[in-house]
């Protein structure tokens, strides 16, 4: 399935994640198995974060790019609108391309 999901662009060119697991990089092109990381102030949900379509008004895009995405394994996750809507958590996730 495809998603987007918003990344970090670092100062070395390198993508991560926003929040949780934050020194991972992510590279283009490979498969990666989600982990789970129990942060404190976060709720803990398991699984690669993405979006139906590339929106998250809650989320500044200072420093960020998004990401076409292909998710497997995925669960439908409700969030308001305000949220971008419909969230999927992944199982594995492959970058395919960056979108900005």
């Amino acid at each position: 399935m495809i998603a987007y999901k918003l990344l970090r662009k670092r100062r070395n060119g390198t993508l991560g994640p926003l929040f949780i697991n934050r020194k991972q990089v992510i590279p283009i092109g490979e498969e990666l198995q989600a982990e789970a990381h129990r942060t404190v102030g976060y709720q803990f949900r398991p699984g690669w974060h993405a979006t139906l379509v590339p929106v998250a008004p809650h989320l500044s895009k200072k420093g960020r790019v998004w990401a076409k995405v292909e998710v497997d394994g995925v669960t439908h996750f409700k969030r308001p609108e305000s949220q971008g809507g419909t969230w999927v958590l992944a199982e594995k996730m492959t970058v395919l391309e960056v979108l900005q």
